[in-house]
Formats: C-alpha cells, structure tokens, sequence
C-alpha cells in the first residue's frame, strides 16, 4: 500500500492542536510531524486536520423509504460533511427491532462511504409497550437503543428498557423527549408565532415533562441515558442539574436549533417544520449556553429526508425533519465557533470524539497519532460556498438553509485510510 501525506494543516484533536502533516499506510497513521514525505499527497494548506465526525442521530429510510434516502446515499452525504461515523435510526418500515433486518443494514454500510452502525429500538414495533429484544441487537453490535420520532410514554417501560439497557456493556437508551398527548395535534412550537399563523403548537412543557421523569428514572436505575435533540431553555437546565446530581445523562443539540427560530414558520414553508420544532429567541440562547458549558455534550443532526411531494403537503400535513449532514460543521462554524461560544477544539469535542464516545466507536474521534485508524476529517475553515439542494448527496432536498451562504467546507474525509471525499467531491 502506498504512503499518503496529509500535508499543511493544522492537526485537532483530543490532545489539543499542533502544526503537523499525517502520514497514513494501510489504513492506520503511521507518523505525524514536519516535512513528511509520501508517495501521495492531499493538500491541507490552511485546513484543520481532525479525528472524523460522528453522527449519532442520522435517518437514513432503509429499509422500507429508499424514496427519501438510502445507507449509500446518506452515507455519501455524511462523508461530504466529514463525518466517517453514523448511527442510523430505527424508526423505518420494518423498524430496526429485529435482528434480521439490522443484519440488512450492517450489511449495505459495509460498503458505504462511512460507517455505519444501526440503532435499535427501545420498544417493538416503536409501540411504546413491550420491550425489543435487546439483548439479541446488542450481540450484533448495536448500542444505542431509541424509539426515535416516538417517545417512550409509559414510565414503567422506560424503567424497565434502563435497568436491561445496564445489563449490556456500553448500551446507551437514547430518548425523544416529547409526551405525546401534550403534542398530539401539534405543528410547530407553541408560543407567539404559533399564534399569529393559528397553527397547532407543540409545547415546550412536553419536552421538559418526559425530561425530568426519565433524569429520576435515570438516577434511579443506574443505566446511562442520552437525550436526543434538546430543544427547550427548560430541558437544558433539567440536564445541567441531572449532570450536577451525578446522574449518567448526556444530551445531544442539533444545527437547526441553534441557527433557527419559530419565527422561520412565518412563510408557512413546510421545510422549517421539524420535530421537536424550531423554538423561541431564548430557548436558542439556552441551547448555545449549554453547548458552551457542556450541558450538552454533543452535536447531532438528525438528518431526516423527505420525498419532495410529501414536504410540498400544507404545513400542518407535512411530515417533521430537515436536511442536515452536508451543512453542520459549516454551520457550527459560523453559529459557535466564528462568534466564541465554542473554541474550534471544542467544537470538534463535540462533533467527533465525544459522540464517538457515546456510540461507543472505538476507532473514531480518537487522537491523530500513530497507530490510530485513520478515519479523519480535513476542514477548510474559509471555503465559501452556498446550499444548493440539487447538489448536495442526498436523494432528498428538504434543506432549510437552501440558497444560503455558508464560510466552512470539508475538503477532504478518510475511511480506514481510504480518501472517500477529495477536494470536496465524492470519491464513491
């Protein structure tokens, strides 16, 4: 195999930052230091060189809607965006509660543009009642367990779903933090705006309700919970307190809820609908202070595309979920790290090696050293460039940041030493 040098950059990772070139042989970094030579080269000059991005929130609709999405395509969308890890969602058509159809999935991300590791379900069927088997998911590999796009509602299942998720090393229950009969009906955050356009809201009450039980459960049980998307100003300060009481609880944030408001809505554009949905001016500063100070640990973008016909329903019948794999890093450059909230090692905390961590992904968002897989990132902090949905990877458009100017691009990705992006363009 032959010697690659990544060479001019800024190396960033766990260890702190250093002016450094990568060589990587047969996978793996085999040196990193000055003036190294390779029988290749890629060009980092003015570039920040990282451990990849780890998504552990991404739809990926296979099985069941490869209309919207596939692994390759969202694989491919991913690896655009930096990321060499993902964790897809168990909530396609059959769910990921089955052994079988999780095997299906492994298998198609065996041949992706990164890697991709299944989630399963916390519930069959997503049904909130009787426990998946997740003892036979877990000996496949699967460490995350969510009812994702439904939240488990019975108390008595969520107890049961923690003291079992304890039994099995590294298992992790992911909850979307929403009471479904406080939503039910509901289209968009429940404040002014919704009132202004009379559409259905969903209040912040039910995300922070289901928050506070599962942190007492949580405490209760010993098991380790994630929160998924936090959205609300009360949710943060529910977790930051769970973290203060020693409670096993991490949080995951999303782009589009540090970048946009309620008021987006007003065009009555269904791409703005999301679940849980876009919130208010100070749930927005609530969700940069708890980036800031690590309340919440990481960021996540549950990338959910939809068929272009069923985003262009009337808003209330669209279905929730945006664009967001391509657009991250770029958007947590100019929202966190260009205004100070985050330091750019911060940043790639919380993109790469502390989602790494909760997925329990061992050969990513570790330090740029020897002997490391290298699945890296290489980030051109001032590329220009702008959102055009037609030419971003994934099969779906439903971008809300179409049309938008953006300072921040991945110029490079690497899988298991393979350069999966080159000068920004895919390579499979």
């Amino acid at each position: 195999m032959a010697d690659l040098v990544i060479r001019g950059g800024r190396v960033l990772d766990p260890g702190g930052e250093r002016t450094a070139d990568v060589r990587v042989h047969d996978g793996v970094v085999v040196e990193v230091g000055e003036h190294l030579t390779g029988d290749a080269t890629l060009d980092a000059s003015g570039c920040l060189v990282a451990p990849g991005l780890v998504d552990v929130h991404v739809h990926l609709r296979e099985p069941g809607m490869e209309e919207a999405e596939t692994v390759e395509t969202g694989a491919r969308a991913a690896a655009l965006g930096g990321y060499t890890a993902v964790v897809a969602m168990p909530n396609t058509t059959p769910p990921l509660d089955d052994p079988t159809v999780v095997a299906a999935v492994l298998a198609a991300g065996a041949r992706a543009a990164c890697e991709v590791v299944s989630s399963g379900t916390i519930t069959r069927g997503r049904a909130g009642e009787e426990l998946a088997p997740m003892g036979e998911l877990h000996a496949l590999g699967v460490r995350m367990f969510t009812d994702d796009g439904d939240c488990v509602a019975d108390a008595g299942v969520m107890r049961r779903a923690l003291e079992y998720a304890r039994a099995l090393p590294g298992a992790v229950i992911s909850q979307h933090a929403e009471d479904p009969a406080l939503v039910a009906g509901g289209a968009m955050h429940e404040g002014e705006w919704s009132s202004r356009l009379g559409i259905p809201g969903r209040p912040a009450v039910a995300e922070e309700v289901v928050v506070a039980r599962d942190v007492i459960l949580a405490r209760a049980t010993g098991a380790r919970l994630h929160f998924q998307h936090i959205s609300t100003a009360g949710a943060v300060e529910l977790v930051r307190a769970a973290k203060a009481a020693g409670a096993r609880v991490t949080a995951e944030a999303c782009p589009h809820h540090f970048t946009l408001t309620d008021a987006c809505c007003a065009t009555f554009d269904p791409v703005f609908k999301v679940n849980p949905p876009l919130r208010a001016d100070a749930d927005l500063a609530a969700i940069k202070a708890g980036l800031a100070d690590g309340t919440i640990d990481v960021i996540a973008t549950d990338h959910a595309p939809h068929p272009t016909a069923a985003k262009e329903r009337p808003f209330e019948e669209a279905p929730s979920g945006m664009l967001g794999l391509e657009t991250a890093l770029a958007l947590v450059w100019e929202e966190l790290v260009r205004p100070g909230v985050l330091t750019p090692l911060a940043a790639f905390a919380a993109c790469s090696w502390k989602p790494a961590a909760i997925a329990g992904l061992a050969h990513h968002g570790v330090p740029v050293a020897p002997g490391a897989v290298a699945n890296l990132c290489v980030f051109d902090p001032e590329h220009r460039w702008e959102v055009a949905p037609d030419r971003l990877a994934s099969k779906a458009r439903n971008t809300p940041f179409a049309g938008r100017a953006l300072t921040g691009k991945v110029r490079h990705t690497l899988l298991r030493g393979d350069v999966v992006v080159r000068d920004g363009e895919a390579q499979r």
